[in-house]
């Protein structure tokens, strides 16, 4: 399946907007967070591997631990979106070292 995506080009003006939304894919065992990039949506997504390594998911389920890490999480988007690490479908991943 190819992805295509609107590119988005990251200005001083850029306006970079978390809404609040988050789900958990189960089958991807990965987090999904959402951001307005110029009021276009991209999808940040983080690992469960990642989320037990950085916040010890272990004893909380994974969306309740992106939502007491939202902060963190978020600045971790917000930079991968600054430096225009987006992956090919457009979404950003966050990786260990991001956070």
């Amino acid at each position: 399946m190819q992805f295509n995506r609107k590119k988005i080009t990251i200005t001083d003006d850029t306006v970079i907007h978390f809404p609040g939304y988050e789900s958990w894919n189960s089958m991807a065992e990965m987090a999904t967070v959402a951001a307005d990039v110029n009021k276009e949506r991209v999808l940040c997504r983080v690992s469960l591997n990642i989320l037990e390594d950085k916040f010890g998911v272990m004893d909380e389920t994974p969306i309740r631990c992106v939502a007491h890490h939202r902060a963190v999480i978020q600045e971790a988007a917000r930079r991968l979106i600054q430096s225009e690490s987006f992956e090919d479908d457009g979404s950003i991943l966050i990786r260990s070292g991001d956070l």
